[in-house]
């Protein structure tokens, strides 16, 4: 790997249910870079806030909450690991009411002023895959690559139906599609960090692309700028 390579920046942004997380953790895996989940974190506040009783729409509470909230990833499990003060929480984050509750609290202006701030030391060093709702434009603005991942809805919902199957969690393709287009108008037009596609970002349509077809295409620009 050359010295450009392994202090690469690389941050993938999207809709929900494009393929973000499976994507950016494979092609971490791939090039030999850490694999930072930012998507996690907001679950992890989330997961936290409903087990408190918080109200998600209370930002001074879920900031509160944010704070003291220890959030790490563990990379020596395949898949990697997370874990909310010391708890693996990989597959409680990804639940149906932590799903629905993830974006009035990533919508919280005090809560993403926090979680922002470790993102950003996490990716000091470089040599990481970030990927999130807002790496391209907030996190990570100048990152070395900037990926738009996007998919049409029902794709999506397809691949959110399968991951909930593998948690044992049954749901329908038209309820996934619901919650997918109400979740892509909330991310849109909230008020902090919108989503959105910024100047610079390469999009790559993953509606009809294999995991390893969209990690290889990925994993080929980034050969690319690394070669720069």
């Amino acid at each position: 790997m050359s010295l450009s390579m392994s202090k690469l920046v690389i941050a993938i942004d999207g809709p929900a249910g494009a393929g973000k997380s499976s994507t950016a953790r494979s092609v971490a895996k791939k090039l030999g870079l850490t694999y930072l989940d930012t998507g996690a974190m907001y679950r992890a506040v989330t997961l936290k806030a409903i087990r408190a009783g918080v109200d998600l729409n209370d930002g001074d509470r879920l900031a509160e909450l944010t704070r003291k909230l220890k959030i790490r990833f563990d990379s020596s499990f395949d898949p990697q690991r997370v874990l909310m003060d010391d708890e693996d929480v990989s597959e409680a984050i990804r639940t149906p009411e932590v799903t629905k509750g993830t974006s009035p609290v990533s919508a919280q202006p005090q809560v993403r002023e926090i979680l922002v701030e470790r993102q950003k030391e996490f990716g000091r060093e470089g040599g990481i895959v970030a990927e999130g709702r807002d790496t391209t434009s907030v996190v990570f603005p100048d990152a070395d690559l900037k990926i738009f991942l996007v998919a049409d809805v029902k794709a999506r919902a397809l691949r959110r139906q399968k991951d909930l199957q593998q948690l044992g969690v049954e749901s329908s393709l038209d309820e996934q599609v619901e919650l997918l287009a109400k979740r892509d108008q909330a991310d849109s037009s909230r008020r902090a960090s919108p989503l959105t596609k910024v100047d610079g970002a390469i999009e790559v349509d993953t509606t009809n692309l294999t995991i390893d077809e969209q990690v290889q295409k990925i994993v080929d620009l980034a050969y690319q700028v690394a070669a720069v």
